[in-house]
């Protein structure tokens, strides 16, 4: 055999090993999530609070108890978390919100929220619907579409 084929069997070898490997991982980090998704299920409850600023900082930045930020492994610590400041009742709570759900939080508005301990699973309007405008830039592309087919629309009706 010539050396070029005993080094692409080598790397085919170290591929299937690592797609093994990330398998069984993946495996294991389902596992791990469904069973804190049970925990989250399990001490949820509904809250009443006013919101009173959103933002993604660190966690040192965010005002959140001490016993939290050192139960959190060190990588997770630099990176940025989506934090609400609230008024639960008379006093006022740095919460972490679920990322699926951070950008519906209306701010300066009273919400009723899903909270398992500080974590905020979902949020509702208190009066009427939770109404966020949608602040996503469209490309330029789809302006140019969009006017294309308004002068198209506009053209057909004269």
């Amino acid at each position: 055999m010539s050396t070029g084929t005993i080094v692409l069997i080598v790397i085919l070898v170290i591929l299937a090993a690592a797609l093994v490997a990330l398998y069984f991982f993946g495996k294991k980090m389902q596992k791990k999530q469904e069973e804190q998704q049970q925990q989250i299920d399990a001490y949820k409850q509904t809250v009443s609070m006013l919101v009173i600023d959103k933002k993604r900082m660190r966690m040192k930045e965010s005002g959140l108890p001490q016993a939290v930020i050192d139960q959190t492994p060190k990588l997770m610590r630099r990176s940025k978390l989506p934090i609400v400041k609230a008024k639960v009742g008379p006093q006022i709570v740095s919460l972490v919100a679920d990322e699926k759900i951070f950008d519906d939080i209306p701010v300066k508005k009273e919400v009723k929220a899903v909270v398992s301990g500080i974590y905020i699973t979902s949020v509702k309007g208190m009066h009427g619907k939770v109404n966020v405008p949608n602040t996503k830039k469209k490309s330029k592309f789809k302006q140019l579409l969009e006017k294309a087919q308004e002068k198209a629309g506009a053209g057909q009706v004269k």
